[in-house]
């Protein structure tokens, strides 16, 4: 039988009439629906975010019919239905009708579906007159999808930046004396805005994004892997018998409350489709500006950032955060919580976005981006695994020639450890940076399944001088007895013909 995947679908309606593979998440809508009223919920691109909306939708609109084999199908009052305004600032033309006039576009939509008339001219009172006129049918259900693409999408823009925050503002601000008129809200983006940002006169709005309750809202639980994908998984067990641990390696990872942890289910369904492993999710649309933001801050190691609750959950456009934007644009997760629960570790989620990111950030590094670096790296990855230190350097100096004269001369020193770095992070899981030991610190120390490697790196100076502070350092002293390899590898780097001009290798 071939099973049909909702890879981009975000109609709840069409998966379900569609006949295509759905993952039910009625159970978690029922509570969300049954214990509070005003919510907010950020989560990265492709994670769900917008088919949750349109399921919310169709429950309220009461369409029985499509929820039949659902958790919720004897759990509902079917007989209540209530109005829903619906906004999704993705598809409303805000780039090119301007954020007025597309809000006045979303506001005619839903007048029109719903059958009403509007008299007001401004695009706020537009809003309230919408809602206190469908409110007249029964209390409102506004869902609002996307709150954060307006801004997001003028991040090099500040003037214009400051336009469209003052007029969500005054949009938003029509719901804190609407109280009366509304049966459920829940707005959604990728970003969590400070609340002085938008929201600051929905001082009851709930931010679930980091509870423990609602961990597994949207995305696929590794359950829900297994019990969903059953047929495909036995399948892929034919060829290749550890199968779930691989796609777990690959796809799982995210969680926001160290309970729950779930798959990006763009990429899983990707890979659902066509059973190969490649990097789906980041392919879609990392932002330049991201990556071109990192480079300038001359941030290379993103791995065990630690941050408190308040860093983790806002985010202030005017002067952005590298390590919360990273969080909730969903490149990296949490990877623990402190006794205390205030302060939050952060790391890569899975193999899929460390690779992806490192090879994007390395190319931004080289002024490549979005041109990826994969195939040195590969190159790199092969030599190191055999001990080629000569194959090593080739790549490396292949990376860095490629990068303009202009970008060297402002920081020769950290853009060579940064590139070296970067390269040796995306091709081995154990990479440590300036590790200490009881004498020194040394530049890398790498792990490979036959080799440890303790590297050197120096800028316009001597390959032996560099081999002689590893071996009197003592930098592979801790690892005497273990019975992989040990290299000490010594790299003089020259800032004249920037590349490798030496290095010297010695086995202790």
């Amino acid at each position: 039988m071939i099973r049909k995947y909702p890879i981009g679908l975000q109609s709840f309606r069409n998966i379900r009439e569609g006949g295509y593979v759905y993952i039910d998440k009625t159970k978690v809508i029922h509570r969300l629906v049954e214990t509070g009223v005003y919510y907010f919920l950020a989560r990265p691109r492709r994670f769900g975010k917008s088919l949750l909306i349109n399921t919310i939708k169709e429950l309220f609109e009461g369409s029985k019919e499509l929820f039949e084999g659902l958790w919720i199908q004897d759990k509902w009052d079917w007989t209540t239905t209530n109005p829903v305004i619906h906004f999704s600032f993705a598809n409303i033309g805000v780039r090119t009708q301007g954020l007025e006039a597309a809000i006045n576009i979303g506001l005619e939509e839903n007048m029109k579906r719903l059958g009403l008339s509007l008299s007001s001219n401004s695009y706020d009172q537009r809003f309230k007159e919408l809602i206190t006129k469908a409110a007249a049918r029964g209390k409102v259900v506004i869902l609002i999808d996307e709150h954060d693409k307006p801004i997001i999408d003028f991040l090099d823009d500040p003037d214009m930046m400051e336009t469209i925050r003052s007029i969500l503002k005054s949009f938003y601000s029509i719901l804190k004396g609407s109280d009366a008129f509304i049966k459920f809200l829940l707005i959604t983006g990728v970003s969590q805005f400070s609340p002085a940002s938008i929201f600051s006169d929905l001082n009851n709005l709930d931010n679930i994004t980091l509870s423990s309750h609602y961990g597994g809202l949207v995305g696929i639980s590794q359950t829900e892997l297994e019990e969903n994908f059953a047929p495909e998984i036995a399948e892929l067990q034919k060829s290749r018998p550890d199968i779930i641990n691989q796609i777990k390696d690959w796809y799982n990872g995210y969680t926001w409350n160290m309970k729950e942890w779930v798959y990006n289910p763009f990429a899983l369904l990707n890979f659902m489709a066509d059973s190969k492993f490649r990097n789906y999710w980041f392919a879609t649309g990392t932002p330049t500006f991201l990556m071109k933001a990192l480079s300038r801050k001359k941030i290379c190691d993103v791995e065990n950032i630690q941050m408190g609750e308040l860093g983790l959950s806002t985010f202030e456009p005017s002067s952005p955060d590298s390590s919360s934007l990273l969080f909730q644009t969903g490149y990296l997760t949490i990877k623990d919580i402190s006794p205390s629960g205030q302060v939050f570790t952060l790391g890569f989620p899975n193999r899929e976005v460390k690779n992806s990111f490192l090879d994007g950030l390395l190319s931004a590094y080289r002024q490549t981006y979005p041109a990826g670096s994969t195939p040195l790296l590969e190159a790199v990855q092969n030599a190191l695994s055999n001990g080629d230190i000569p194959g090593v350097v080739s790549r490396l100096n292949a990376l860095i020639s490629s990068i303009p004269y202009d970008y060297w001369n402002a920081d020769t020193e950290s853009i060579f450890t940064i590139i070296t770095f970067l390269t040796f992070r995306f091709v081995v899981d154990g990479v440590y940076p300036e590790q200490h030991s009881s004498k020194g610190r040394c530049d890398l120390l790498v792990l490979t399944d036959k080799y440890i490697y303790a590297i050197e790196l120096k800028l316009d100076g001597t390959a032996a001088e560099a081999l002689s502070q590893i071996k009197q350092k003592g930098y592979l002293e801790p690892y005497l007895s273990d019975t992989r390899k040990k290299l000490a590898v010594a790299v003089s780097f020259s800032s004249k013909q920037r590349a490798v001009s030496e290095y010297l290798v010695e086995e202790l």
